[in-house]
């Protein structure tokens, strides 16, 4: 597997624990606020990385108030882009410089593999402290581990 399908497929699996994380929330009916505030940090991140790569503006705040109803309409649109971003890539496309600014205005210059690799960790770590905080309210967090994804045919797009 080559670099370009190796992101891609973290990517997906991203996708597909930012889903099993909004099921989970809905099913405790939304009662953990830092969840779904963790939550809506991780996409609203995803959207700027996303906006950065394209060279726009974003559309959302890297911290947005999300309700849950907003962080689910947010997955597939999120899906359709990085499938968009892989369906001209190669691997040539991983290396290609990227500027922007961050939220304090600082300019900064990486390749764009490194920030596809940023966005599945970052998401990563936060649902990480999504799960600490749905246990510590007595909750059932979701269960996002790669290879319980890969397990379930998670990673597979149809």
């Amino acid at each position: 597997m080559n670099a370009v399908d190796t992101l891609r497929r973290q990517l997906t699996w991203n996708d597909w624990a930012n889903g099993e994380v909004v099921r989970s929330l809905r099913a405790a009916g939304d009662a953990v606020p830092e969840a779904r505030r963790l939550l809506g940090h991780v996409l609203g991140a995803e959207r700027v990385w996303l906006a950065r790569l394209r060279g726009e503006p974003s559309p959302l705040a890297v911290w947005p108030d999300l309700g849950l109803d907003d962080c689910e309409a947010l997955l597939p649109e999120l899906r359709r882009a990085w499938d968009e971003i892989f369906a001209a890539g190669d691997a040539t496309a991983l290396s290609r410089r990227v500027t922007y600014r961050n939220t304090q205005g600082e300019q900064f210059t990486n390749e764009a593999g490194d920030i596809l690799a940023h966005v599945v960790l970052h998401g990563a770590y936060h649902r990480g402290q999504i799960a600490a905080a749905m246990r510590a309210a007595g909750g059932a967090p979701a269960r996002t581990d790669f290879i319980l994804a890969v397990r379930q045919g998670g990673l597979d797009r149809s």
